[in-house]
């Protein structure tokens, strides 16, 4: 990789990817000798059918699958996503090159606080991990679906009286004043990889996995890496009632080696929200930690589906 060549960056073409995208782009430029950055707007299955709710479209890859493989055909060297849209399956013939500084892994809620939301009250969200969480927590709200771009979920979270998005979004397009209440973690646990990007390029391109390393921050990257071996080892994605966050206790190990100690916190519900586990350990191999956690929530389910739990009432 070169200053003389121009870098093909793969990307959806929302307000808010192009923003992300141009993020990674700003840092790779602050990088000596880095190329120029040409952003390529791919249009994914998630945006074409905007009206359909995510579990329909099949959620796993359904932002992500076809800007992937704008790199692996060649059309583009790397490819930009919002980690928590990427499937808990690495894509073979690419690689998760780098996860810069990782956003607000919260989520928010748009119109009304949740102290605020009277029984009755309607929140909008197309997130099946948000609603069961908050069915849980307030039986006694109804819940709509929420769809399309930044924009469009923000009018219609409004319209309805409360919805729930992501903060790190809501922050990268300026939208901060319009947040009612950002939630803890500890009321609602945030999707994994929530508020932290995801470059991938192709393994074979070494030269450009090397540079990219350097806008890689490794705590953030190996947070990353727990959540998504907890959401693989359920063999779940975005569609499933689960959640993972990840935090760093220590960035050094003995004699200052690059050794990462996290907490891990997962969570497990039914889809109608009347059963909820959550967990949390701690460890420093990242995919070791991710697994263990959910082996542990597994087992706490006593081996049942979640599509029975979903069943049950």
């Amino acid at each position: 990789m070169t200053s003389a060549r121009t870098l093909r960056v793969a990307t959806r073409g929302s307000r808010l990817a192009l923003h992300q995208a141009a993020r990674v782009a700003e840092l790779l430029a602050m990088l000596p000798g880095s190329p120029r950055c040409e952003m390529h707007v791919v249009r994914t299955t998630g945006d074409r059918l905007v009206e359909a709710p995510i579990e329909r479209i099949g959620a796993q890859g359904a932002f992500v699958t076809e800007v992937s493989a704008a790199v692996l055909d060649g059309r583009a060297d790397i490819a930009v996503h919002s980690a928590k849209d990427l499937p808990s399956a690495e894509q073979p013939g690419l690689v998760l090159a780098a996860v810069p500084e990782r956003a607000d892994p919260r989520d928010a809620l748009v119109g009304k606080r949740l102290e605020d939301l009277r029984p009755g009250d309607t929140v909008a969200t197309g997130s099946a991990r948000r609603r069961a969480q908050l069915a849980w927590l307030r039986p006694d709200l109804t819940f709509c679906e929420l769809r399309g771009n930044m924009a469009r979920r923000v009018e219609r979270a409004e319209k309805v009286g409360a919805g729930v998005l992501a903060a790190a979004a809501l922050e990268r397009l300026g939208w901060s004043a319009r947040v009612a209440e950002v939630i803890e973690p500890w009321t609602l646990l945030p999707q994994a990889g929530q508020g932290a990007l995801a470059v991938e390029c192709r393994v074979a391109d070494t030269e450009l996995i090397e540079m990219l390393s350097a806008i890689d921050k490794a705590a953030a990257h190996h947070e990353l890496l727990a959540e998504r071996a907890f959401l693989a080892a359920l063999g779940g994605g975005c569609s499933m009632p689960c959640a993972a966050l990840a935090r760093t206790s220590s960035p050094l190990g003995p004699g200052g080696s690059e050794r990462f100690g996290m907490v891990l916190e997962g969570m497990l519900a039914s889809r109608d929200g009347h059963v909820l586990l959550r967990r949390s350990c701690a460890g420093d191999d990242p995919v070791d930690l991710g697994r263990r956690l959910a082996a542990e929530l597994l087992d706490d389910a006593g081996g049942r589906s979640l599509e029975d739990w979903g069943m049950a009432r």
